[in-house]
C-alpha cells in the first residue's frame, strides 16, 4: 500500500484517489486476497496512512460500500520532502544549470529531479559528437520513458523540467517529428511543380475533392489535397516540409462551419505564420448554401470568439450575418454537406 501511494504522491499538490480502484489494484497483486481476509487488511492499512497522514478522507458522504465501510474519494497529501540537494554537487553542475528555481522551490529537490539533472549533465558533456533524434528517442535514453517529454497525464511534470533546469530541445539533440498525414497529388503532377495545396478536415470531402479535382471541377484547382484528419493537422502540418522541397506555397483550408473547425484553422495560421495559409472561401460559400442542412454543434465544443471573428472577417457582411445565426443557435454546418451531388 505504501508503494501505490508513494507512486502517486506529487511534490507540489494533493492528488485525488478512489478507494475502490486502489483496492481492485491490491487485488490484483495478492492471488489469496480473499483467503486473506484482504479487504480487512486493506482497511487497517488505509486507516493506518490516515493516522499518519498521508491520507485525507474526503467527506462528502460517499463511502465505498463494504463493510466496514471507508469513505469512496481520499487526498493524498503532498510527498513529505527529505531530500536536499548537496550545495557543493549543485556547483560542480553549475556550469551547464542555472539551479535557481531549485533555491525558490526546495520541494523540487528530490531524488528522482537529480538523478534527471544528473543524465542529462553527463549527455551534455559529449552532445557535440551526438547525432539529432526524435523527442521521444531522447527522452527514453535519458529519463527511461519515451514520453516523459511530451504533453500528457502519464508524466505532468516532465514537460516543465527542460524549463527548470534551463535547457532547450535543441541543447539536447531532439526534434519533435510531426505526424504523417494522407495526402494526394493531381495525376500529371511532379512534386517540383505544386505550388497550391487545399487542406481538408474530414475523410469523406477528402474523398470528394480528389474526384472533383480529377474531373477538373474543384475550386482553387490545387495540385495537392491533404487529409487533415481533424485537430490531427495541427501536429502533422510541420510534416510537409520534410517531404516537399522549400518554397512559397499557398495552402487552403477548408473545415467544418463550427467552433471547432474555426479553431483548428486559426491555430494553423498562427503556428506558422512563415506559411501562407487562408480559409477556402469559395468553398466555405458553397457549404453555406446548404444552410437547411445544419444540425447541432458538437458536444465539447469550445467556442473561442476570438477564432470565429479571425474566420469571419474573410466573409462578407451578408455571409457574416449567416454564419453569426450558426453561432447563436448553437448550430454548424458538416464539411461532408457537400457531395458529388450537391456540389454547384
Amino acid at each position: 500500500m505504501r508503494g501505490f501511494i508513494a507512486d502517486i504522491q506529487h511534490p507540489k499538490q494533493k492528488k485525488k484517489i478512489n478507494s475502490n480502484d486502489l483496492e481492485l489494484q491490491l487485488r490484483k497483486l495478492l492471488e489469496d486476497y480473499f483467503e486473506l481476509d484482504g479487504y480487512m487488511l486493506f482497511h487497517r492499512a488505509i486507516e493506518t496512512l490516515q493516522a499518519e497522514g498521508q491520507l485525507i478522507p474526503i467527506q462528502n458522504n460517499q463511502y465505498n460500500g463494504r463493510n466496514p465501510s471507508l469513505p469512496l474519494y481520499y487526498w493524498v497529501n503532498i510527498k513529505a520532502q527529505t531530500d536536499k540537494w548537496d550545495r557543493l554537487e549543485m556547483m560542480k553542475l553549475g556550469d551547464q544549470f542555472d539551479f535557481s528555481f531549485y533555491e525558490r522551490h526546495p520541494e523540487w529537490q528530490t531524488r528522482d529531479e537529480w538523478m534527471r539533472i544528473h543524465n542529462v549533465y553527463m549527455f551534455l558533456k559529449s552532445s557535440q559528437v551526438r547525432e539529432i533524434v526524435s523527442v521521444e528517442e531522447r527522452s527514453l535514453e535519458l529519463f527511461g520513458h519515451e514520453k516523459f517529454l511530451l504533453d500528457g497525464d502519464s508524466f505532468p511534470d516532465g514537460k516543465g523540467f527542460l524549463t527548470r533546469i534551463g535547457i532547450s530541445e535543441e541543447q539536447l539533440k531532439m526534434v519533435n517529428y510531426g505526424e504523417p498525414f494522407v495526402f494526394w497529388i493531381k495525376q500529371g503532377i511532379e512534386i517540383k511543380d505544386i505550388q497550391r495545396i487545399l487542406i481538408v478536415e474530414n475523410l469523406s470531402f477528402f474523398h470528394t475533392s480528389i474526384k472533383l479535382l480529377e474531373a477538373n471541377k474543384l475550386d482553387y484547382e490545387p495540385e495537392l489535397i491533404i487529409y487533415g484528419e481533424g485537430m490531427k493537422i495541427e501536429r502533422s502540418f510541420s510534416f510537409f516540409y520534410r517531404m516537399f522541397p522549400p518554397k512559397n506555397y499557398l495552402f487552403y483550408y477548408v473545415g467544418d462551419l463550427d467552433a471547432e473547425g474555426y479553431g483548428i484553422l486559426i491555430r494553423l495560421i498562427e503556428k506558422y505564420p512563415e506559411s501562407c495559409i487562408q480559409p477556402a472561401i469559395k468553398i466555405y460559400r458553397k457549404m453555406l448554401e446548404c444552410l437547411e442542412q445544419r444540425n447541432e454543434q458538437k458536444q465539447g465544443q469550445t467556442q473561442n470568439v476570438k477564432y470565429r471573428d479571425a474566420i469571419f472577417q474573410w466573409f462578407t457582411e451578408e455571409e457574416q450575418a449567416l454564419l453569426q445565426q450558426l453561432w447563436r443557435e448553437n448550430k454548424r454546418i458538416a464539411q461532408e454537406v457537400l457531395t458529388i451531388e450537391t456540389w454547384r
